[in-house]
């Protein structure tokens, strides 16, 4: 008699608790998982589409969500601040990512460092505007973004049109992307012992170091 394989409600249940969409009754709500999961997955998207940009010797298409230089603070710091201010649910942060990567598409652009906080920003605002009870205006967001209502607003609009006011997100659509960020979660795991075993291996002869690349790739 073959295992029965684990029904997609469960594995989706998993994925949420996981992610902190969801807390169980014996765990304290803080810092959702997701948010340094899409920040990981934000990066390096990042650095793959800059690299591509160079190496091609291409440029970008320039949209209202573009500055002239990168901000500051960090992916991460930024999606902590709109986390802690916003009150919104974590679950906004998978939609958002699921409409970040529908204007993109629609719009071919590539995120870089000079559009994703302005990205991120206005589809979180939208995300809970569509998904959550209750949410903040414009011009809190605004603050909370680092931009001005009037900037925010525009942003808004020509995100919406971008995406055709098409935010509904089926189910399916969203426990895959939930199970895309938390294998986000293994890949990390995997580089972090791979450069451990390179910092233990410092000690080896030179012998070993093809071993250790080999770990590392």
């Amino acid at each position: 008699m073959g295992t029965l394989a684990p029904e997609p409600e469960v594995i989706c249940s998993k994925n949420y608790l996981a992610l902190g969409l969801k807390v169980s009754g014996k765990e304290k709500s803080g810092k959702p998982r997701v948010l340094s999961l899409l920040s990981t997955l934000l990066e390096r998207s990042i650095q793959n589409n800059e690299s591509l940009l160079e190496s091609t010797q291409r440029k970008d298409v320039m949209t209202i969500f573009h500055g002239s230089r990168a901000p500051s603070l960090g992916i991460e710091q930024y999606l902590d601040r709109i986390f802690k201010y916003s009150c919104c649910s974590p679950s906004c942060f998978v939609v958002a990512q699921i409409y970040m990567e529908r204007f993109i598409e629609c719009s071919s652009a590539h995120l870089t460092s000079l559009n994703v906080h302005r990205l991120l920003i206005t589809s979180v605002m939208v995300a809970a505007k569509f998904i959550d009870d209750a949410f903040y205006n414009n011009a809190y967001y605004a603050r909370v973004g680092g931009v001005t209502t009037k900037e925010l607003n525009k942003l808004e609009m020509k995100f919406l049109f971008g995406l055709d006011f098409q935010l509904h997100v089926s189910v399916q659509t969203f426990g895959s992307y939930c199970s895309l960020l938390e294998k986000e979660g293994t890949v990390g795991l995997q580089i972090e012992r791979s450069i451990q075993a390179c910092r233990i291996s410092e000690s080896w002869s030179n012998k070993d170091d093809s071993t250790c690349a080999q770990i590392a790739r």
